[in-house]
C-alpha cells in the first residue's frame, strides 16, 4: 500500500532535482552593446576589443547577442544586412515624439554569431557618424543616444532573453546602466543581470551633448534626480553617470579622465584594472564569471 507514493515521491524528487540541474548548467548569456564594432565601424580602439570579445566568450561556452547602431556608413549590401521583421515595428519615444524602431541582422565574419543593428532613418541615415563633413557635431546627438539606449533594453525584452551580463562600450551606450536600474527597474527579465561598463578615453564624444541633456535622458517620467549622476558641477559626464550605476567596471584604455578615474576610486564595487591587448580577453572572461558566481 505505501510502495506507490514512496516511489511517485522518488520520481518527483528526482525531476525537480533534475529541472534545477538544468537551469544551473544552462548557458550563461551575455550582451554585448556597443557603439562601434569591426568589420561595420572602426571609431576608435572599442571596434577592435568588441569584435574579438564575443566571439571568444562565445567560444567558452557562453550564449551572446551584440547590438550596435546601423550608423549610414555602414555598407548593409556588403555586410549582408537584413531587417528582422519579427522585432521591428516598436516605437521608441524621444522627448515626447515617437521614432520607429527598424531592427537588422548579420553573421559576424568568420565567427557563428549574430550582430543586431539599431536603426532609424531620422536618426541614423547619414554620411557620417557623429558629426557632419565640416566637423560639427550633430545637434540631435543625445537624441540619437537616448533612442539607442532605450531601444536597446525594448530589444531585449522584445528578445524574452534574461542577459546575466550586459557589458557596454563607449559613451553612446552611458544611459544604458541609468535606465536598467531605474526605469526598467522593476522588469524581471533584468532582475539578476549585472551591468558592467567599460571606460575609454574617448575623444569622440561630442561637445554638445550638454545641451537639454536633463529633459530627454528623463524617459518614463525619470525623476530628475536620478539624473544627478551625470552632472559634475561643470556640466555632463556621461562616463561618472554610467559608472554610478552600472554594477562593475572595466577601464578599457590605459589612461583615463581624472574625474572618472576619482569616480571609480570612490565608488565600492568591482573594478577589472587596464589589460592589455595580449591578454584582455582569458581576464575579462574570469571577471563575468566573478560577477555571475
Amino acid at each position: 500500500m505505501y510502495e506507490k507514493p514512496l516511489i511517485f515521491c522518488t520520481f518527483a524528487t528526482l525531476y525537480s532535482l533534475n529541472n534545477n540541474h538544468l537551469r544551473i548548467m544552462s548557458k550563461k548569456r551575455v550582451l554585448f552593446v556597443t557603439q562601434e564594432m569591426q568589420p561595420y565601424t572602426a571609431i576608435s580602439e572599442i571596434s577592435e576589443l568588441v569584435k574579438s570579445l564575443p566571439v571568444y566568450t562565445h567560444e567558452k561556452g557562453m550564449e551572446i547577442r551584440v547590438l550596435m547602431p546601423r550608423f549610414g556608413t555602414i555598407n548593409e549590401r556588403r555586410h549582408r544586412l537584413h531587417e528582422v521583421v519579427r522585432l521591428s515595428g516598436m516605437n521608441i519615444i524621444v522627448d515626447d515624439d515617437d521614432y520607429p524602431l527598424i531592427i537588422k541582422v548579420a553573421s559576424l565574419p568568420g565567427a557563428r554569431l549574430q550582430v543586431y543593428f539599431l536603426d532609424n532613418d531620422e536618426f541614423f541615415k547619414r554620411k557620417y557618424i557623429f558629426n557632419d563633413e565640416k566637423g560639427k557635431p550633430y545637434d540631435d546627438n543625445t537624441d540619437r543616444m537616448v533612442f539607442f539606449c532605450k531601444g536597446v533594453i525594448e530589444t531585449v525584452k522584445k528578445f524574452g532573453w534574461a542577459p546575466d551580463i550586459i557589458h557596454c562600450h563607449g559613451w553612446m551606450t552611458s544611459l544604458v546602466p541609468l535606465y536598467l536600474k531605474t526605469a526598467y527597474g522593476h522588469e524581471p527579465l533584468f532582475t539578476d543581470t549585472k551591468v558592467i561598463y567599460s571606460v575609454y578615453n574617448q575623444k569622440n564624444i561630442p561637445k554638445n551633448i550638454e545641451k537639454n541633456f536633463l529633459t530627454k535622458a528623463a524617459i518614463n517620467n525619470l525623476e530628475a534626480e536620478k539624473l544627478d549622476a551625470y552632472q559634475n558641477g561643470k556640466g555632463i559626464n556621461l562616463d561618472q553617470g554610467a559608472i554610478n550605476y552600472a554594477d562593475a567596471v572595466i577601464l578599457g584604455s590605459e589612461k583615463i579622465e581624472n574625474t572618472v578615474s576619482k569616480t571609480i576610486n570612490d565608488l565600492d564595487k568591482p573594478k577589472l584594472e587596464f589589460v592589455d591587448e595580449e591578454g584582455y580577453l582569458s581576464v575579462y572572461l574570469n571577471f563575468y564569471k566573478e560577477l555571475m558566481s
